[in-house]
């Protein structure tokens, strides 16, 4: 396998990319009112039970970077590499509420642009080269408006997207036709700059690494490669990633129009006037749109998000990753609450000329379309059992629900770590992604065994454990039962033990001055409930009921 630069292909077209360097940390750094020119580092999500000790940095200012911080790094790492720098917490929806301001100013130059993620703007170049007379003189059109706005970028004027993505990381202007001899010595892990969804920065990585494992260490050696022997091979993404690497367009240009199904829209009856009513419309519109395209076994490429309000109609296109699956209806109203949030802010910001204002101007439309559509796989639903529609119409009902009673109305029980039955339940606004502050999958030494209880009480219940001579049952401090238990009083009646497990002693955060002290005992009554028990300061109580 060799790097030599395949026979460009004419099927790309001139794109212009329009790149924000570090944009997290600048929205970071400007939603805190912090100098830009401090060292500063956005910190990654946490993973189920990671600590913020734990989190590995995600983006860095240029600042950082000549101190010594690197993408990757372990927090205590980067603050022990430069005491001086500035954490921020990572937050997709502030980036895009924040990049708002760029998109219009860039739109003031070029029409038709397309958010492919937060601080990376997609632009046809060939009508706007033509307008402004040049390439470059549209790149310095772009730079001086976004300048205006605010805000240092980088432009790059390349065929396809991969080419123009890596030469706005360069402020450069490939010629036409020059994209694939340009990307042919470049590394393979250069694709993932291409990515417009984070979601699917993991699997193209997964990829990159099997690529290099097979010898295929530049984009020249995986371009190289007959195209359908990588579709056979890789499937979707290596058909995408293909394209890219030969300086071509995600797919050839003969474009499907989109079917007028594959749009979904909403009158808001009344106008929704606060940015969280138009977002829970926007879920239900998302998973219309989402059943849509799974019932045509189709993918988007394209988002296109349109509001109306009493003043005119927004509207802004979001590029996709269509190769890899294409979004799902979470996704969908991820971005839909960020552009609405950014549309939103930014009149609220125009009109007060001070901070945000509480209350923005109502929306009385809401449009999803998808658009540039690509068959992406089909889905069969079964003819019983859960996905023979009854989820569907149980998730719709929810919907309705919520929409009534609000985000908090309907929560849903997600499983969490922890080492008793109360503390592995979280309870979650339904439909919203909900970080775990536990992750479940890790060990959790001292935890109840299995199975878990299928009830857990709102409140302990008082409970009192007697043995076969009448006594209370009591745990000593050398965790040993004063005797069998033989009879449970709850409520209003008295049970016969069966059988029982146990005890199991739990001590947490005995460094702190309330520490958690407790016995657990399980029980089976003679009419066939489980019950589990805990004693704390001597006295017993039913927590949990088992099947």
């Amino acid at each position: 396998m060799n790097g030599r630069a395949p026979r460009s292909v004419p099927a790309a077209t001139r794109t212009a990319v329009l790149w924000v360097p570090d944009w997290p940390v600048v929205a970071g750094l400007a939603e805190a009112g912090l100098d830009a020119h401090v060292p500063a580092a956005v910190l990654g999500a946490p993973s189920g039970g990671g600590t913020r000790a734990g989190r590995s940095v995600v983006a860095t200012s240029a600042v950082a970077r000549t101190a010594g911080v690197r993408r990757g790094m372990r927090r205590r790492q980067a603050q022990e590499t430069c005491p001086d720098l500035v954490l921020l917490e990572v937050d997709d929806a502030r980036d895009a509420r924040t990049f708002e301001p760029v998109a219009l100013a860039a739109e003031t130059v070029v029409a038709g642009l397309e958010i492919a993620r937060p601080g990376l703007l997609l632009l046809p170049a060939d009508g706007a080269t033509r307008y402004h007379g040049s390439e470059r003189a549209l790149a310095e059109r772009l730079v001086t408006a976004v300048a205006d706005a605010g805000h240092e970028c980088q432009v790059g004027v390349a065929d396809g997207l991969l080419a123009a993505v890596l030469a706005a990381r360069e402020d450069a202007v490939v010629p036409p036709g020059g994209s694939a001899a340009r990307l042919a010595g470049r590394p393979v892990a250069d694709l993932v700059h291409a990515v417009c969804d984070p979601g699917v920065v993991t699997a193209v990585r997964e990829a990159v690494g099997l690529w290099g494992r097979l010898g295929l260490h530049t984009l020249g050696d995986l371009a190289a490669l007959p195209a359908p022997s990588v579709t056979a091979r890789f499937g979707d993404l290596g058909t995408w990633a293909h394209r890219l690497a030969r300086g071509q367009d995600e797919r050839p240009p003969a474009r499907r129009r989109i079917d007028a199904d594959l749009a979904v829209a909403t009158d808001l009856d009344p106008p929704a006037d606060r940015v969280d009513v138009a977002a829970f419309a926007a879920r239900r519109l998302a998973e219309e749109l989402h059943t849509l395209l799974v019932a045509h076994g189709l993918a988007c490429a394209r988002l296109r998000i349109t509001a109306r309000t009493a003043s005119g109609e927004l509207e802004r296109l979001w590029r996709t990753d269509a190769a890899t699956g294409g979004l799902d209806a979470g996704r969908i109203t991820d971005r839909v609450r960020w552009q609405l949030e950014g549309w939103l802010t930014d009149a609220a910001l125009r009109r007060t000329g001070t901070g945000v204002s509480p209350h923005v101007e109502p929306v009385v439309h809401l449009a999803l379309a998808a658009e540039d559509v690509a068959p992406a796989g089909t889905h069969q639903p079964s003819l019983w059992g859960p996905d023979a529609g009854g989820d569907t119409r149980a998730r719709q009902a929810l919907d309705r629900v919520q929409g009534l009673l609000g985000g908090d109305g309907v929560l849903a029980v997600r499983l969490q770590g922890g080492r008793d039955a109360r503390s592995r339940v979280r309870l979650a606004p339904y439909g919203e992604e909900d970080v775990l502050a536990r992750d479940p999958d890790l060990p959790w030494p001292g935890a109840l065994p299995s199975p878990a209880p299928a009830v857990v009480l709102p409140d302990p219940s008082p409970a009192v454990v007697v043995a076969a001579d009448g006594r209370a049952v009591v745990v000593d401090a050398r965790l040993a039962l004063s005797g069998a238990p033989d009879r449970v009083r709850w409520g209003e009646g008295e049970r016969a033990v069966v059988g029982w497990a146990g005890p199991w002693p739990l001590a947490e955060r005995w460094w702190t001055p309330d520490p958690v002290r407790r016995v657990h005992l399980q029980v089976v009554l003679d009419d066939g409930r489980g019950l589990l028990l805990a004693q704390v300061g001597g006295v017993w109580q039913v927590e949990a009921l088992y099947d």
